[in-house]
């Protein structure tokens, strides 16, 4: 999809950039697999910021996506590409020849009118799904499974896929995701073949602020110019540097170079992390 670059009439136009949405053929969506979405604003149940710098935006619907593809066996049309607010990549709405229609994420070159399937015995092509133990060993694969029903957790945003490696292991695939992490996922887990399309999305330039605020982002403040009791880089006469051994968080915790990951149950399943150090 082809990136269309604004003529600077403006400051904000200049060096702005957006999508020219060929590939989209239906603007509303299909009402019954939408439901209202209701603003948190980055808040918990008890009203308490837990992610800063969420707020205003855009009224959007929801759109309900088969994450699943459990429904194996049933071929289905491609009627219609459309945008989702909700997510960087396109979907796509299905229609099933029982009549049941569905959402899925639009993976590359699927087009209206192509015919997709779920199950271990569809074909190796973009759009259907099958377990890992079902797909070819090389091939580019996205909308994946951790844990087998659940529905799809990874490889979901636009322009990524992830590769599948090897069958080794009796119980489980090696995959390499689009980070460089290679992750051991039980063969029984769902995947799609293909990459997911929209592929020039991290291509475009929001050029103003006011692009920031549609999508639903506050401003974001640098700890250097707040004061030293509201931030641990704050303080000092003129522009100061931080002054510490390196950027803290409002909290006072590291900011870079810190591993975050503190789950130990699902450690036993990366074979090796994205800086490629064996596990």
């Amino acid at each position: 999809m082809p990136i269309k670059v604004f003529k600077p009439t403006s400051p904000g136009r200049r060096d702005m950039s957006g999508q020219t949405f060929e590939e989209i053929t239906r603007t509303r969506p299909e009402r019954r697999l939408t439901v209202g979405l209701r603003k948190q604003a980055g808040r918990n149940v008890r009203g308490k910021i837990t992610v800063r710098h969420r707020g205003g935006g855009h009224k959007r619907r929801y759109r309900y996506i088969d994450f699943k593809r459990d429904k194996h066996g049933v071929p289905a049309r491609v009627a219609s590409i459309e945008y989702d607010p909700n997510r960087s990549a396109r979907i796509a709405l299905l229609v099933y020849a029982d009549g049941e229609k569905r959402y899925i994420i639009a993976p590359l070159n699927l087009k209206v009118g192509d015919q997709v399937m779920s199950g271990p015995d569809a074909d190796i092509r973009p759009g259907n799904a099958l377990p890992l133990a079902s797909i070819p060993l090389g091939t580019q694969i996205h909308n994946i499974e951790l844990q087998e029903g659940r529905g799809a957790q990874v490889v979901r945003s636009a322009g990524t896929s992830a590769q599948l490696l090897s069958r080794d292991h009796p119980r489980y695939a090696l995959v390499r995701l689009p980070s460089g992490e290679e992750r051991y996922i039980p063969h029984g887990c769902m995947a799609t073949i293909g990459q997911v399309g929209n592929v020039e999305h991290g291509n475009v330039k929001l050029g103003k602020a006011g692009r920031k605020r549609h999508l639903g982002i506050r401003p974001t403040v640098r700890g250097s110019a707040m004061n030293p009791n509201d931030h641990p880089h704050g303080g000092g006469e003129g522009r100061s540097p931080i002054g510490l051994p390196g950027p803290k968080t409002p909290w006072g915790q590291p900011a870079l170079g810190r591993r975050t990951r503190r789950n130990k149950a699902t450690d036993k399943f990366i074979f090796r992390r994205r800086s490629k150090k064996r596990r």
